[in-house]
């Protein structure tokens, strides 16, 4: 625990005052974000904010060749539904999103195919939790009979 104590211009959700004082600094297990918890000058009243660095947006190629920017929330939604009823924790889920999105970032391009999206989630869930897997396999890679599902089902046992 890094501790802190120094005045910056951020306003007090309280009073609005822009001076508070860092009372405690803490980052994020993967670094990605810093807690900082606040404490106002003028009313004495303590807040918590969150940092982030911004980040380049990524673009994500779709199937029919369309594009749209990566989405932290659609993805964590996608696995969520797969995940539902199984032994995938939300922790789990959130570790997920995070390791990939940190993967998306660190490539070359910040333009990437949903494919690729769509296979890191796969090799996860698959280490993660076989039905969820299935679940999620059986959308993504779009089975549209039951041999494609069991020929995948026989390649997990």
């Amino acid at each position: 625990m890094l501790i802190i104590n120094c005045k910056l211009r951020m306003k007090c959700p309280y009073c609005t005052s822009i001076t508070t004082e860092v009372v405690e600094t803490r980052d994020s297990e993967d670094l990605s974000v810093t807690r900082r918890r606040r404490e106002c000058s003028k009313c004495g009243k303590r807040f918590t904010t969150y940092e982030r660095i911004e980040s380049v947006p990524l673009t994500v190629i779709k199937k029919d060749g369309s594009r749209e920017n990566f989405e932290r929330e659609k993805l964590g939604g996608g696995i969520r539904k797969a995940a539902e009823k199984t032994q995938v924790t939300h922790t789990d889920i959130e570790t997920i999103v995070n390791e990939i999105e940190r993967e998306l970032r660190s490539a070359d391009s910040v333009e990437i195919e949903s494919k690729l999206i769509g296979d890191l989630v796969a090799k996860r869930l698959k280490q993660k939790d076989k039905v969820a897997y299935i679940r999620f396999a059986s959308v993504f890679k779009r089975f549209v009979d039951l041999e494609e599902f069991e020929k995948e089902l026989h390649k997990l046992l």
